[in-house]
């Protein structure tokens, strides 16, 4: 593990630290650089950065370089995401908690705006636009999946976003992880993420138990940022395997059990 670097983020005497921004590289070191870059140039201000290396590699840059501080932790064998995330969590110093894929880009701080947004006491989490390199809108703000739903999605190879995105924030059914902040608190009261997901619905188990606890998810479309994206599990039968495995799990569990009669109950109320 390596000591922090720069001045800032000192603790909770320090106003300035606003996010701890957990970012989780696979061999992706000149990723990760120019996110850093994109962070220093808008963000460095308020931030400090938790880098977890999940597979041995050289750093492909010089900490100094920053103007925030940067904490490296090297896994002495691969950990699943919710893992890596839960304990860049343990180390944080700031009082809201990002969490950023390194294939994230932006050209405008990313921060400010949401974090005015998520004081309000009922949101869980918040989450920029995300759109692709050409600009097209990512389905990073989803229906909560069901069995059915996946079905349609294989056979009909349904595309596009799940909502329609306008100006106005949404409250999506859940929020990709590939760009997801959180109060600390709230991080910390839903216990992170569930570490029984090696890789994928993580995200999606998380904002079922946080609309459970009577939190909002919010998609904000003010703020934009831009996400390289690498569907590995479509290339990889390992990471389709893995995904196979945790939309079963999440299927078979009991937040989703209680997610979909919560909605039922909702619906029924409604319609009374």
């Amino acid at each position: 593990m390596d000591d922090y670097h720069a001045a800032g983020c000192d603790g909770t005497s320090n106003s300035n630290c606003q996010v701890t921004v957990s970012v989780v590289s696979h061999g992706q070191g000149p990723l990760v650089k120019a996110l850093l870059s994109d962070l220093n140039k808008y963000s460095s201000s308020n931030i400090e950065v938790i880098l977890t290396i999940n597979v041995e590699e050289d750093l492909a840059f010089d900490k100094r370089d920053y103007d925030f501080p940067i904490q490296v932790l090297r896994n002495a064998k691969p950990r699943g995401f919710g893992a890596n995330h839960n304990a860049a969590f343990a180390l944080r110093r700031c009082g809201h908690f990002c969490v950023l894929n390194p294939d994230i880009r932006f050209s405008a701080d990313p921060f400010r705006h949401l974090l005015s947004v998520l004081a309000g006491s009922e949101i869980g989490v918040i989450a920029p636009l995300v759109r692709s390199a050409e600009g097209v809108v990512d389905d990073s703000a989803r229906r909560m999946p069901t069995p059915l739903v996946i079905f349609g999605k294989v056979f009909n190879r349904k595309q596009g976003p799940d909502y329609r995105i306008g100006r106005e924030p949404i409250n999506p059914d859940w929020v990709a992880g590939m760009f997801m902040l959180f109060r600390s608190d709230v991080y910390a009261q839903m216990g992170g993420f569930d570490e029984r997901y090696f890789l994928y619905y993580e995200d999606v188990d998380l904002c079922a138990r946080m609309a459970l606890a009577g939190y909002k998810i919010v998609l904000d479309p003010s703020v934009s940022v831009i996400h390289d994206a690498r569907r590995e599990s479509h290339r990889n039968f390992s990471y389709f395997r893995r995904h196979i495995a945790s939309i079963t799990r999440f299927f078979l569990s009991r937040v989703f059990f209680r997610y979909m009669l919560k909605r039922v109950r909702m619906r029924n109320g409604a319609s009374a």
